[in-house]
C-alpha cells in the first residue's frame, strides 16, 4: 500500500495581504502529479483543507477541482476538518463523494468508520480512520457521555478508545490515522493558530499507539515524533517567515504486508521562497550580493539610527515582493530578546510557560513569592477557579 501523506493546505490564505492562491494551485498539481508518479493507492490530508470557517469562493473552487484530479487518476482521498475548517461545510457532501473514493471527514462520530482501501497491486484493504480535529469544550462531554471538561490529551484518547473498539472487531487489517492535533515534542511555528492558552493542548505520542502509521496535520514543518510512524508532513508553502528554512514536501509512505511504513519526503518545489535581509537600508537597495532577493517574498530589518523616510517605497522600488519591514536601531538593548522567546517556545508546561512571559515582560525572572503567586493561580486555573 502507498500513501502519500500532505496537510494544511490553508486555501484561500494571504501572505502579509498577498493572495498565494496560484501558488496553492502550483503546489496541488504538484502534489497530483506525485500522486500519479509514484501510484500512490490513497492521498491523505490531514486537515486546515481552508484557512477559515468560511474560505473564499476561489479557494472552495480550487480544492473540488483537486479532489476531482485525483479522483479520476484512480486516486482515493481521505481528508478530515482541521481547526481552521468548519467541520460541518467541509464534509457536507461527504456521503455523495464516498461513491468516487473521496472522503471528507468532519464529522467527530464517524471517527470510528473506517475507509478500507484495497492496493492497486491486491492484497488486504488498508484501514483508514479519519479523526477530525477534536474541540474538547464541544466534543468532550459526547464523547465522555457526560458534562465533564476535559483536555485535548483525554478527547484524544476516548476518540481513538472509539477506533480500537471497531479495529477489534474486524478482521486483521493494517491500520492508518489521519489526525489534526499538536504532539507533544512537535516543532511548532508563528503561522499555526494556537489551539488552547498555555500548553494544555499537547497530546503525547503515546496516544496513537497500536496504528501502523499517524497521518498528522497542525504542524507547519515536516518532522517525524515516533521513528516514521508518527509523522506531520508540513504546509505545501511558507506561510510565515519562521518557515524560512523549511523545505516544503509530501511524505510517500509504504507499508509492507506487515504494517511497517518505509517513507520517502519528496520536496515539492513550489511558491516563491522568503528571504530575510538586515541591515542599512542603502547597503539593502545598493548591495549587489542582494540581487537573488529581488524576486523573493523579503523581510527587511533595518538598522539604522533612525527609520528611513519612506523606508518601504525604497525598499519596493529594488525588491517588489518585499512584505515586512522592521526598525531593529543598534542602540536598542536586545540582547536578552532571542533567548527570551526561545524560552516561550521551548516552554513545555503552563508553569514554564508563564515564566517566561513574565521574564520577557520584566526583564528579570520572578522571584520566589512572585513564583508562589503564579503557582497558585496556575493552580486555581485548573480547579476551575475555585479555591
Amino acid at each position: 500500500m502507498r500513501l502519500l501523506h500532505t496537510s494544511d493546505w490553508h486555501l484561500g490564505r494571504s501572505f502579509h495581504g498577498a493572495s498565494l492562491l496560484e501558488e496553492q494551485e502550483a503546489a496541488i498539481e504538484r502534489i497530483a502529479q506525485l500522486a500519479r508518479e509514484h501510484a500512490v493507492d490513497a492521498v491523505l490530508i490531514a486537515g486546515d483543507l481552508y484557512d477559515r470557517a468560511i474560505p473564499p469562493a476561489e479557494a472552495v473552487d480550487l480544492f473540488n477541482r483537486a479532489l476531482a484530479q485525483l479522483s479520476r487518476d484512480g486516486t482515493a482521498v481521505v481528508a478530515i476538518a482541521g481547526n481552521h475548517d468548519s467541520h460541518v461545510r467541509v464534509s457536507v457532501y461527504d456521503p455523495l463523494l464516498s461513491a468516487f473514493g473521496v472522503t471528507v471527514r468532519g464529522d467527530v462520530g464517524r471517527a470510528s468508520e473506517p475507509v478500507l482501501v484495497t492496493p492497486r497491486d491486491g492484497g488486504t484493504p488498508v484501514a483508514i480512520y479519519p479523526l477530525p480535529y477534536l474541540e474538547p469544550a464541544v466534543v468532550g462531554p459526547a464523547l465522555a457521555g457526560a458534562p465533564v471538561r476535559l483536555r485535548h490529551e483525554e478527547v484524544t484518547r476516548l476518540a481513538i478508545e472509539r477506533i480500537h473498539a471497531d479495529r477489534r472487531e474486524r478482521p486483521p487489517h493494517r491500520s492508518v490515522l489521519v489526525a489534526h492535533t499538536f504532539v507533544a515534542g512537535g516543532e511548532t511555528s508563528e503561522s499555526e493558530r494556537e489551539l488552547t492558552i498555555g500548553n494544555v493542548d499537547r497530546v503525547s505520542v503515546a496516544a496513537f499507539e497500536g496504528f501502523d502509521y499517524v497521518a498528522l496535520g497542525h504542524l507547519h514543518a515536516s518532522q517525524q515524533l515516533d521513528g516514521a510512524r508518527v509523522a506531520y508532513s508540513g504546509t505545501p508553502l511558507a506561510y510565515s517567515f519562521s518557515e524560512e528554512r523549511h523545505v516544503k514536501s509530501v511524505r510517500i509512505v509504504e507499508l509492507a504486508a506487515d504494517g511497517t511504513p518505509t517513507v520517502a519526503v519528496v520536496p515539492l518545489g513550489v511558491g516563491r521562497r522568503l528571504c530575510t535581509l538586515r541591515g542599512a537600508i542603502d547597503e539593502l537597495c545598493s548591495d549587489p550580493a542582494h540581487a537573488a532577493a529581488s524576486e523573493a517574498r523579503v523581510r527587511a530589518i533595518l538598522t539604522d539610527d533612525t527609520l528611513p523616510l519612506q523606508a518601504m517605497a525604497r525598499l519596493r522600488a529594488r525588491f517588489p515582493h518585499i512584505a515586512e519591514l522592521r526598525h531593529e536601531p543598534p542602540d536598542v538593548a536586545r540582547a536578552g530578546e532571542a533567548e527570551r522567546h526561545r524560552q516561550v517556545r521551548q516552554a513545555r508546561s503552563p508553569l514554564e510557560l508563564a515564566t517566561a512571559f513574565f521574564t520577557d515582560q520584566q526583564g528579570q525572572p520572578p522571584n520566589e513569592p512572585e513564583a508562589e503567586l503564579l503557582r497558585a493561580a496556575l493552580a486555581a486555573a485548573e480547579r476551575g477557579g475555585e479555591r
